[in-house]
């Protein structure tokens, strides 16, 4: 069985489509872990959500938090101020209109416009907020934690960390070793701010790998594939569709 981790979609459903079809993703031979980060900034979040619900339904994919899919999730039903405009700076509007129409905020998202959009998605879509607010916040397996952002070396039970921590923090967790025996696979941070390429960083360390290729920010989508032998490939489908390629690692 592969092991197939794909990370910060961000409402980018046509790129990741692609590529499940590029590494002909079979549920009944494959386990896909998807390590948060499927709204925001991309056009199509709502369509993503639909698709990840039914694909954890029905074959049993492994579906992460991601700050963003808190973020709307607490934004929505919590209705802080705070909680707005941390969400509004961070790619709402898209998220939004993806349930109420490209045209529906016009040229201003005015808050009024914001709060009916909300209540259209709290009302109507309730079961994707349900489905956001159940989403576990790790994955673990022999080998390998999955993450969306990373553990705090801080901690001596990784576990019992903040739970922030685990969908938010940056570079205490990928500039420090992590001290575990398996290795960290994580999202969150763009690889191109790791190693200048938004090609799947390796550590040097060899404790964690960055998959997020940054495709809503233009780069690309990132899968990787783990074999029985744990041996890796990653596979791409940039933000331009019509250019794909496989990597050998």
């Amino acid at each position: 069985m592969r092991t197939l981790a794909i990370s910060d979609i961000h409402g980018c459903w046509a790129e990741f489509n692609l590529l499940l079809e590029k590494v002909q993703y079979d549920p009944s031979e494959d386990q896909l872990i998807l390590v948060g980060d499927y709204v925001d900034r991309g056009r199509d979040s709502k369509r993503v959500i639909e698709q990840l619900i039914d694909l954890r339904n029905r074959h049993g994919v492994v579906v992460l938090r991601g700050n963003h899919d808190q973020m709307m999730h607490d934004a929505i039903l919590k209705d802080s101020d705070e909680l707005n405009v941390r969400w509004s700076r961070n790619g709402a509007r898209q998220t939004l209109e993806s349930y109420c129409g490209a045209d529906f905020f016009g040229e201003e998202m005015e808050p009024g416009k914001f709060r009916e959009a909300k209540e259209i998605v709290k009302s109507s879509f309730r079961h994707h907020l349900d489905f956001l607010g159940s989403l576990d916040l790790y994955h673990e397996t022999d080998s390998h934690i999955f993450v969306h952002a990373g553990v705090n070396p801080l901690h001596s039970d990784w576990k019992q960390q903040p739970h922030e921590d685990f969908i938010w923090i940056r570079e205490p967790f990928y500039a420090n070793p992590t001290g575990l025996d398996k290795k960290v696979v994580f999202g969150h941070t763009p690889a191109i701010h790791l190693h200048e390429s938004a090609d799947i960083w390796f550590s040097p360390l060899e404790d964690k790998i960055g998959i997020d290729g940054g495709c809503v920010f233009g780069k690309q989508l990132n899968c990787l594939e783990i074999n029985e032998r744990n041996e890796y490939k990653m596979h791409v489908v940039p933000k331009d569709d019509s250019l794909r390629q496989e990597t050998e690692i």
